[in-house]
């Protein structure tokens, strides 16, 4: 069954107060670099697609050839929001049974989650990688809590999501016809119908998106054992 994963890298450095797109900033080598490296080294994983802004391909070129990405077979341009991203990366995916996505700037996803987020959509059709929230979540209305929810029952959703490659297609086709722009792809599958099973990951599964996420960044590759061994 083939696998494609489409690795979204358009974003900017704005929240990170960055000069540059937050993925070419460095980890011992940059985050984009960890995380193509984790896709690649997974053996369930067949392509790999990267979504970038127009303007970064040449650092992503240099990226892919110094690392020596073999899995690395398109690069694809952005659109102006992460939904159209997401929309050029998945019609490059032709002749994909499995389609996943996942963010550029998470590089910490660990080989169990992956191979298990993989398996999930193969029996499921949509699956999604997050954890259970820790915090006590307040829904609020006019800067007044409304009600408090049951943290049993909520999960932080991550990336990877992972769809069957033509729920994926048809999700996002209908998605454009509706001119209906959600919060992420599964948010689309729901829309049409799919359930989307849960796919338990971890906490360390973090994205780097403000100065903040970055010094913990460096402390978990500084301290997991795993990512010093396959990321590092």
């Amino acid at each position: 069954m083939k696998t494609s994963v489409i690795i979204l890298a358009a974003g900017k450095g704005t929240r990170m107060n960055a000069s540059t797109n937050k993925v070419f900033l460095k980890l011992r080598r940059p985050i984009l670099a960890h995380t193509i490296s984790a896709f690649e080294k997974n053996e369930n994983v067949d392509n790999i697609i990267l979504v970038i802004n127009k303007n970064d391909s040449e650092e992503v070129e240099r990226i892919v050839e110094e690392s020596k990405f073999n899995k690395v077979k398109k690069i694809v341009n952005g659109g102006e929001t992460r939904q159209e991203s997401c929309y050029n990366g998945v019609y490059t995916c032709d002749d994909s049974e499995i389609i996943l996505i996942h963010d550029g700037a998470r590089p910490f996803i660990r080989q169990e989650t992956i191979n298990s987020v993989i398996k999930d959509a193969q029996e499921h059709g949509v699956s999604v990688v997050g954890a259970p929230v820790k915090d006590t979540i307040k829904l609020a209305e006019d800067g007044f809590v409304k009600e408090t929810m049951d943290r049993s029952k909520l999960w932080a959703v991550q990336t990877p999501q992972a769809f069957q490659g033509d729920i994926i297609k048809k999700a996002h086709e209908k998605a454009l016809d509706d001119k209906f722009l959600g919060t992420d792809d599964t948010s689309l599958a729901e829309r049409i119908g799919y359930k989307v099973k849960l796919t338990k990951g971890h906490y360390d599964n973090i994205k780097i998106t403000t100065p903040d996420d970055l010094i913990l960044a460096e402390k978990i590759l500084a301290n997991c054992d795993e990512f010093n061994k396959f990321l590092a």
